[in-house]
């Protein structure tokens, strides 16, 4: 047997098993235990379904295929290496960033359910009224939270406990603000519970209009930072239909090569991100 057929049939059993593993994602069934830290993360990123077993299999099918088809492009043991890395850390990647547009929805949601806490208290509600009230007539990204919330009311019958449950799911510092003011309202009444709630809301939305702006103003930036790091690995896609380049990067000063720049654009990737990121507003304790 040659080595391009040894080669083909490494391939092709690589592939074969990444089909396998993607389809186990897809049906993988829900009695697989699911990771105390790791489910609750992939819930947030609206895959409630994904057992952290069906995702880690994901993943390393994603790499499999990313290596085999990268080896069958360039024919560099390196770059096949380095692309399967890359593939078993995408499905990560998308997975943050699915979690983190989700925060950021239910972060922009929470004016509106200030806004509509007000016009409740106005129609007449009590606060915890109110609250309940906000698991059909609140934001949709908020109404699980305001179901939890509604649901230790009803065990308890503790206004403080369901509030408490409110934030310690939210896990958010605009949360924290909006069970202080409830909490601060319930406790001492009186006639400015509207007006406090009026004024929370106007200050959150202009947070939320700031870090809009700021977030726009940083897209440009951010978009061409990641050009920049995957411009060069384009470029070599495009070299290794040479065979020049190709003998070039399969000696031992071409692959030490390669995996320095991988490792520039790993740092430059992440250093570009950490940059990016907002300072957030701090927590509040109780």
């Amino acid at each position: 047997m040659t080595s391009t057929q040894i080669l083909g049939a490494i391939a092709g059993l690589a592939t074969a098993t990444a089909v396998l593993l993607i389809i186990r994602v897809v049906v993988s069934p829900a009695r697989i235990a699911r990771s105390p830290r790791m489910a609750p993360w992939l819930a947030a990123a609206g895959l409630p379904r994904l057992t952290p077993a069906a995702f880690v299999a994901l993943c390393v099918g994603a790499g499999i295929t990313s290596g085999v088809l990268s080896a069958a492009a360039t024919g560099l043991p390196m770059v096949a290496l380095i692309a399967s890395v890359v593939g078993s850390a995408a499905p990560v990647l998308v997975a943050r960033r699915r979690v983190r547009l989700a925060r950021q929805r239910m972060r922009e949601s929470w004016p509106e359910a200030v806004d509509s806490l007000v016009s409740a208290v106005r129609a007449g509600l009590s606060l915890p009224e109110a609250v309940v009230s906000l698991t059909t007539a609140g934001p949709a990204p908020l109404r699980p939270l305001f179901s939890a919330a509604s649901r230790e009311y009803r065990a308890t019958g503790s206004f403080h406990a369901s509030l408490d449950t409110l934030r310690d799911r939210a896990v958010d510092p605009a949360a924290d603000r909006v069970v202080a003011a409830l909490q601060l309202a319930h406790e001492w009444g009186g006639t400015q519970v509207g007006e406090v709630l009026r004024t929370l809301s106007s200050m959150m939305r202009e947070d939320a209009r700031l870090r809009s702006e700021i977030r726009g103003r940083q897209s440009w930036t951010v978009s061409a930072a990641r050009m920049a790091v995957a411009a060069p690995w384009l470029t070599l896609l495009l070299l290794s239909t040479r065979l020049e380049t190709v003998a070039a990067y399969a000696t031992p000063a071409g692959g030490l090569l390669l995996v320095g720049a991988a490792a520039a654009s790993a740092v430059a990737y992440l250093a570009m991100t950490r940059i990016a990121v907002l300072p957030d507003l701090p927590r509040l304790t109780s």
